[in-house]
């Protein structure tokens, strides 16, 4: 089982690997057509609020509400029970969803008014930042239905990977990189704004999502009719633990959406400057914390059915150790790296060489807070797999009010900046958290062997820097560079501290098996 454990997490991560690439290359293609002015702030507002139902339908509160659910019914052995619940399941999340997205097309002004109050008050008073507010207003009549295509495409998700068929769920969102690039380079062209062509992209590519997932789900024998089944007891476990998981495991992408809002505020160019370092943050986010997530939490439903304690703890353990593993080093390089990959990878077009600096300042602050994004994706499945909603649900609105405060402290000196560092902090509020209660129940703790582990990786990743810092160039050399040259310097400077990082641990005894989660499910006596 362990050896299965860590192959669905590699299939996860090479899937997500795809996406994501293909995800940078979507954004140098928007950085490029709209750079980081005003249609750019518009479309990317109106494209973060679908992004942002994605997380939670996608990959966070339904997800880690529905699969404990399933994995009883799962294990109950009867195929026809399962089938019955997952059309119970998806009828009424069906017209749930329909429901709030017709309200949602049918009220894009309200919505845009509250995720861009900024631009709102402007409009209201006649300033020229108010500019924004209409065609975000009627851009998020395009881009809102994703809503209705993410929430069955997460069903979808959810249902195979419970199934163990990983690799399905983890490529779907390719197919959204794919579509917003076709849009943008073939149907741009016909739309005097071309913001709106990239906003066709959202819709289509939520419908592509949705259909490609179909045929897996008959194939595994689980494509079933829906059916309205509200008062059902199964699915009502699975709402009540739906609704207050929303503010559990998704906090840091409520967080995220909050500076958004508040950026709406703050000079034009501000919301596009933290959509682009959260793009970057967001690669190693995906490629490794959410991957790790997906594969973990299935696997600690089980040990918490089977009630198999031990192989429940081990389980976290090896999540922890394998995400500071790749965490660690990931968000060190990112601080040291942030303005060269930016001009590497955006630069050109509209993008500027000032729009690299900006954005790269606030890349910087998010980098802080990689390893506490990546880490609750790991300590929160603990909770949920043992259906226990309350206790993540408290931590993550306590830091949510400390993001809010944090916003009031360090906007107004550090700016949009201030609004990255605030996320980080609530971040690692919300992990510390986490993990202190999963110690005082007795579910986990971190052993002195995997504390000497972290304190290796984290001696590696400091000598990674030396060595990052010690041969980088100045950065005025980049913007001499032909895109080629660069890639090739970056390409080089990662390789350096990869294998400086690499050759320090294996200095220091650190071997394969010290992460490969060998033990993750050896059974007590």
């Amino acid at each position: 089982m362990s050896k299965k454990l860590l192959k669905s997490g590699v299939v996860v991560s090479f899937m997500t690997f795809l996406s994501r690439v293909l995800g940078l290359i979507r954004d140098v293609v928007v950085a490029n057509m709209l750079g980081a002015g005003a249609a750019a702030d518009v479309f990317l507002v109106a494209n973060k609020i679908p992004n942002f139902l994605r997380r939670l339908f996608a990959e966070g509160a339904f997800a880690q509400a529905f699969i404990p659910v399933l994995t009883e019914v799962k294990n109950e052995g009867d195929k026809e029970h399962l089938k019955l619940f997952i059309a119970k399941a998806s009828g009424t999340l069906g017209v749930v969803v329909t429901l709030v997205t017709l309200l949602g097309v049918i009220g894009s002004p309200v919505v845009a008014a509250l995720f861009g109050a900024g631009w709102f008050l402007d409009y209201l008073q006649g300033s020229p930042q108010g500019d924004k507010f209409e065609p975000f207003a009627l851009m998020l009549k395009i881009t809102f239905p994703y809503l209705f295509f993410v929430s069955l495409t997460g069903l979808s998700g959810a249902i195979l990977n419970t199934l163990n068929k990983f690799a399905v769920a983890a490529f779907t969102p390719v197919l959204l990189n794919v579509s917003i690039i076709a849009c943008a380079i073939y149907l741009s062209p016909s739309f005097e704004n071309p913001e709106f062509a990239l906003a066709w992209g959202v819709f289509f590519g939520g419908l592509m999502q949705l259909l490609f997932q179909i045929p897996f789900l008959y194939r595994a024998g689980v494509l079933v009719k829906p059916k309205w089944a509200w008062s059902d007891p199964k699915v009502s476990k699975v709402r009540r633990l739906m609704i207050p998981a929303l503010f559990g495991v998704s906090v840091s992408q409520i967080n995220l959406l909050l500076d958004t809002m508040i950026a709406t505020a703050l000079m034009t160019g501000s919301v596009s400057w933290l959509y682009y370092s959260d793009r970057l943050l967001e690669f190693p986010l995906g490629l490794f914390g959410i991957a790790i997530a997906t594969v973990i939490l299935p696997t600690l439903s089980s040990h918490h059915v089977s009630k198999d304690q031990q192989a429940f703890s081990n389980s976290i353990d090896w999540g922890l150790k394998v995400v500071c593993l790749l965490g660690l080093p990931a968000a060190a390089g990112l601080f040291v790296l942030a303005e060269p990959m930016l001009l590497t990878i955006f630069y050109g077009g509209a993008f500027t060489v000032n729009d690299a600096a900006m954005a790269s300042a606030s890349l910087m602050a998010y980098s802080t807070g990689l390893l506490s994004f990546m880490l609750i994706k790991v300590l929160a499945p603990g909770f949920y797999s043992r259906q226990d909603l309350k206790t993540p649900v408290r931590f993550g609105i306590y830091s949510m009010v400390a993001n809010i405060f944090f916003n009031i402290a360090l906007a107004i000196p550090f700016g949009y900046v201030g609004l990255a560092i605030a996320t980080s902090m609530s971040a690692t509020l919300n992990t510390g958290l986490l993990y202190f209660q999963l110690h005082r129940l007795g579910v986990y703790q971190v052993t002195a062997a995997t504390f000497i582990y972290l304190m290796k990786i984290i001696l590696a990743t400091g000598l990674m820097v030396g060595a990052i810092v010690y041969v980088k160039p100045d950065i005025a050399i980049w913007w001499q560079m032909s895109t080629w040259f660069k890639s090739l310097l970056l390409a080089k400077l990662i390789g350096i501290g990869f294998g400086t990082f690499c050759i320090t641990l294996l200095l220091l005894g650190v071997r394969v098996k010290d992460f490969s989660g060998t033990h993750v499910v050896r059974k007590t006596d």
